[in-house]
């Protein structure tokens, strides 16, 4: 099934909606409880497969790598993102605090690049001074 076979469902709308409001990047679960206060009666699993299916719609980010849960951006605009080790609150990066990335696409041989993604780990602000 291709992206363009999902239509925008009211769950979804809804999924998506709430998560463009946050910016903390949660997880599904989190986003469950987000949802359950204006649709009482929907599922976790129906939240998981909606999320799944926003993101193939390329309507939001799934967030893979960091820690053992996905979690989610509604913010799709091109940006890079940064976890605390400690705490693993997940905030995005300034537009310009990495630059001059170039890939040398003639280098890569058998692939046809559409994405690239790039991660930093540290220790927030809050994890720093609770010392």
């Amino acid at each position: 099934m291709y992206a363009t076979d999902f239509r925008m469902t009211h769950q979804r709308r809804l999924i998506l909606e709430e998560l463009k409001k946050v910016k903390t990047h949660p997880t599904a679960d989190e986003i469950y409880v987000i949802v359950r206060k204006t649709m009482p009666r929907i599922s976790l699993g129906t939240v998981y497969r909606n999320l799944e299916i926003l993101s193939a719609m390329g309507l939001i980010i799934k967030i893979e790598g960091f820690g053992n849960q996905r979690r989610f951006d509604g913010n799709t605009n091109k940006h890079y993102h940064i976890r605390c080790i400690k705490c693993g609150k997940i905030d995005d990066l300034p537009e310009d605090a990495i630059t001059n990335i170039e890939v040398d696409h003639n280098k890569i041989k058998g692939y046809s690049i559409y994405n690239h993604e790039i991660q930093l780990s540290g220790i927030c602000e809050q994890c720093h001074n609770a010392k």
